[in-house]
């Protein structure tokens, strides 16, 4: 028994994925609440992760050298210190484009709920104001220009739904993407590539983020990039939070410069009335979701049990994933 590979899993997986590990031969398995940090990082020859638990420089340099590889559900890998597991020799591997149908139905959401003013509305129905409906006038998207930072299988599919949805047309950029990437779903006559971030800033009614956190992008949105944007855009970030300056992001807000956001990504996850309660929270334009762009049942399922088996076929030799790092 001690010679199979030990497979930890430190986060909560979908019943499906988990009952695909259970069925498993030649692998010694531990689940949570059994499956430990500390102890994982002594023993287990792999890790399954979400975004739950995070694995510092630290963490990865006192791992035993029996850890081969990190498997990680869903694409963001911000929670794994890469540059570590890369000294270290140890794969790290995600699910990428898998999840990106159910992100950008999210983010479609949360556009028409800050737009239309849907959560403040209800609250005001639900605490007995009284409704005047002369008084509640939301915004429309109908043929607005979305601004799509990131030009990722996500903000692709973000794209699609926009024109055929709001019939709008659509800016992008993206530095590191190629011309076909978009070219090959829009014409020119409903997309455009911005050259810089300022040219998206100024054209754009929505602007949405599909970008990882990283060095280059962390507050990427901040005072200088609010004061180019149009008055009474909305903000919309379903990528991952520290991408927006929060507090300036607020500013913006109280200001009126900003027409609304919608946040699933955030810099405190997940956002509570500790955190938020006396800044983000308090002002009514504002609709938080707690980071559950791909948490719908189907997309857990696939996305837990696509990482459970790309562990598989590592542990067992098969395959050939490629390591983000």
């Amino acid at each position: 028994m001690d010679q199979l590979p030990s497979v930890y899993v430190l986060d909560p997986y979908h019943p499906a994925a988990i009952e695909v590990l259970r069925r498993a031969r030649g692998i010694r398995l531990v689940l949570p609440p059994d499956a430990r940090k500390d102890e994982a990082l002594d023993r287990a020859t792999a890790i399954l992760l979400r975004s739950d638990t995070r694995l510092s420089a630290d963490d990865i340099k006192r791992a035993s050298a029996r850890l081969k590889c990190i498997c990680k559900q869903g694409v963001g890998v911000d929670n794994v210190d890469l540059a570590a597991a890369k000294a270290r020799g140890i794969g790290v591997y995600n699910t990428p484009g898998i999840n990106s149908e159910s992100v950008a139905e999210l983010t479609i959401a949360l556009a028409l709920c800050v737009a239309r003013r849907i959560t403040e509305f209800d609250q005001k129905i639900r605490s007995g104001e009284k409704v005047v409906r002369s008084q509640m006038l939301g915004k429309s998207l109908f043929r607005k220009t979305l601004g799509i930072i990131g030009m990722g299988a996500i903000g692709r599919e973000v794209a699609k739904k926009w024109s055929s949805a709001m019939n709008g047309t659509i800016i992008g950029f993206d530095p590191v993407a190629t011309e076909s990437a978009w070219t090959d779903l829009f014409d020119e006559a409903t997309f455009t590539r911005a050259t810089t971030l300022p040219d998206l800033l100024r054209s754009a009614d929505v602007i949405s983020l599909h970008v990882p956190l990283t060095e280059q992008t962390r507050n990427m949105i901040s005072e200088q990039e609010f004061a180019i944007m149009k008055d009474d855009a909305v903000l919309l970030n379903c990528a991952r939070g520290g991408i927006v300056d929060e507090a300036a992001l607020l500013r913006a807000l109280n200001s009126g410069k900003l027409y609304g956001a919608g946040l699933d990504a955030m810099l405190h996850e997940p956002p509570t009335l500790q955190s938020y309660g006396e800044t983000l929270l308090s002002h009514p334009r504002v609709v938080m979701t707690p980071h559950i762009g791909a948490s719908t049942e189907d997309m857990q399922s696939l996305t837990g049990r696509t990482a459970v088996e790309i562990m598989l076929d590592l542990v067992h030799g098969r395959g050939n994933h490629k390591s983000v790092v």
